[in-house]
């Protein structure tokens, strides 16, 4: 465990050695966030209330998403992906740890520094700028940050499972390019999952996507609460397990193929 807590801290620090790139990447956060906030606004424009939420939530719900999505890294990574090419997997793979959490302590090293500086400074523009709306409760913030920390995790091991597409292929990006959109559009991020079709939202709900950023939003918002929040907080940590037993899986067949392959 101190192992991975000093993964968390290097990744973190390193993280921090950017700020210039934090602080632009947060300005372009902003900026998309105001475009999507219009696109609300004219949404609402000749009504009060869309699938039960309401303009002030959707506005929210804008700048709620723009905030977590450097945190979860939505758009993707592909650093395992290049560590498989470069051949510095073998040597991850001699060392005293186990290699998904080794490479999870990193990514939440990076995620942490991303919900500082470029999260939580996000949300307070939209504050100052909009009246958005917040948590009602303790009993909600508490549950929204378990959402978030599963959301997380859930969504670092989707990526890493797409990663272990290079053990197979020698362009993976494609693949994780493709993987990483389907991502971006079936969890609820462009628009909440509520303002499609029924059957849309069903099918959206047979995959984990929706539990990186839809589950989130919505106990936020607090559209769920009572039973229907602590299932949604259920399908979480399903869909967790399901993901981190896949990734395990994939993991061993690629690395019995590395090592036939004489890698």
């Amino acid at each position: 465990m101190r192992l991975y807590l000093e993964l968390f801290k290097r990744s973190f620090q390193r993280m921090l050695a950017y700020r210039a790139a934090t602080f632009a990447g947060l300005l372009t956060n902003l900026f998309f966030g105001l475009l999507r906030a219009a696109v609300m606004t004219a949404l609402y424009s000749a009504r009060p209330e869309v699938a039960g939420i309401s303009l002030q939530s959707a506005i929210t719900f804008t700048g709620i998403s723009q905030a977590i999505i450097s945190f979860l890294s939505l758009f993707g990574s592909y650093e395992v992906m290049t560590s498989v090419y470069g051949g510095d997997i073998s040597a991850d793979l001699l060392k005293p740890y186990r290699y998904f959490s080794s490479w999870m302590a990193r990514d939440l090293g990076r995620a942490a520094v991303n919900i500082l500086l470029r999260g939580l400074p996000l949300t307070l523009a939209y504050a100052l700028l909009f009246r958005i709306t917040f948590p009602a409760g303790p009993a909600q913030w508490l549950a929204l940050i378990v959402a978030l920390m599963l959301a997380w995790a859930v969504c670092f091991s989707w990526r890493f499972l797409v990663n272990l597409a290079a053990f197979w292929t020698p362009e993976a990006r494609g693949i994780g390019r493709f993987a990483f959109s389907l991502a971006l559009f079936l969890s609820g991020f462009l628009m909440p999952l509520r303002f499609f079709p029924a059957w849309f939202t069903a099918l959206c709900n047979l995959t984990p996507f929706p539990t990186m950023v839809n589950t989130v939003i919505e106990i936020y918002l607090g559209v769920v609460s009572g039973p229907a929040l602590a299932q949604a907080l259920l399908v979480q940590v399903v869909w967790l397990v399901i993901l981190i037993a896949a990734a395990h899986l994939v993991m061993r067949a690629g690395v019995r193929r590395l090592v036939i392959q004489g890698g």
